[in-house]
């Protein structure tokens, strides 16, 4: 199952989740440059758990690389396809938790789960001399806060049945649950990292994340996290929205709700709105004037259900106007 987003948009930029994607990116780019040496960086900048169980390994690292280590390991990956998927789905479960926790609070809870999950790999694996690399540990961190604050979101998964792409919508808490309980299992029955995957630094990522999460929300945000969200704000809803709307009885109408935020009220806004009905999605573009009202109704002609004399009915949007900062 690959996702492809989620049904929960964001209330401010994820300016401290963009900013640990860049990271990882620069960081693998100079990863890459070097060359012969890349096996020697690894070794220093990766989590190797005889690093810390075997005197005549740790001798060779000053206990500066012992400690840096415990964190640099997360910014490392093993190549392009390994960082793909992992900022690929931080990109689509941090920008949430990040709108939860605020910048600050999500950049130390972030660093944590990765700490946390390569310590857990390293009592699973206390003598191995194979080095463990990426941010899979704190991104399923990430994951575990995503399944406890939004379990009924909805992610827009990508089944490939042989060569067919299959597109649909799974609740959260089935696809996170079932991505934990796959992670556990092949942590169960492997020996170690096992083919090359720490899963234990998975399933102590997910946990940790959980339980981490319960602690930060109970601390109150810092003055400084609450200036930075009334900075990086949304003024805007997405651009792409869901609409499931509803068509009672025999009415050839359909009504549903579309979100704007109080400066696209004002200044006028255009989406792009997919609406499922039965077995069909159609996208179709929704104009909204400028000066618009909460409660108004947007009249789509002929976008609604085909009447018995082969006629068809409207779609009618309320205009629902959000408020995009957080409390």
């Amino acid at each position: 199952m690959i996702p492809i987003r989620d049904t929960i948009p964001s209330k401010n930029y994820p300016v401290v989740n963009n900013a640990l994607i860049g990271i990882n990116v620069v960081i693998f780019l100079v990863q890459m440059a070097q060359g012969p040496g890349l096996e020697r960086f690894i070794y220093v900048y990766g989590l190797v758990p005889a690093r810390y169980s075997t005197p005549q390994v740790s001798s060779y690292f000053t206990w500066f690389q012992q400690v840096f280590a415990v964190i640099s390991f997360m910014f490392l990956h093993g190549g392009f396809w390994h960082l793909l998927g992992n900022m690929w789905s931080l990109y689509i479960f941090g920008d949430n938790v990040e709108d939860r926790l605020g910048p600050f609070r999500y950049l130390g809870f972030y660093l944590i789960c990765g700490i946390a999950s390569g310590l857990f790999h390293l009592i699973f694996n206390f003598h191995s001399n194979v080095p463990t690399i990426g941010a899979s540990g704190a991104i399923a961190g990430v994951m575990g806060a995503y399944l406890i604050l939004y379990p009924h979101s909805k992610i827009l998964t990508l089944i490939p049945i042989i060569f067919i792409p299959w597109f649909v919508e799974i609740p959260a808490f089935f696809f996170l649950g079932f991505w934990f309980v796959m992670q556990f299992i092949n942590a169960a029955g492997s020996h170690g990292a096992g083919a090359g995957i720490a899963w234990w630094a998975h399933v102590g990522g997910f946990a940790f994340g959980i339980i981490f999460l319960k602690l930060l929300v109970a601390l109150p945000e810092t003055g400084v996290g609450h200036k930075i969200r009334k900075v990086t704000a949304k003024r805007k809803t997405e651009r792409l929205q869901v609409i499931r709307p509803i068509g009672p009885g025999s009415d050839p109408h359909l009504y549903g709700t579309i979100a704007i935020t109080s400066f696209e009220a004002l200044a006028g806004t255009s989406k792009l709105v997919n609406i499922p009905w039965g077995f069909k999605k159609r996208l179709i573009k929704v104009v909204v004037p400028p000066g618009v009202k909460e409660g108004s109704k947007l009249r789509l002609k002929s976008m609604g259900k085909i009447t018995p004399e082969g006629h068809r009915g409207d779609l009618f949007l309320k205009v629902s106007i959000t408020s995009m900062t957080n409390s």
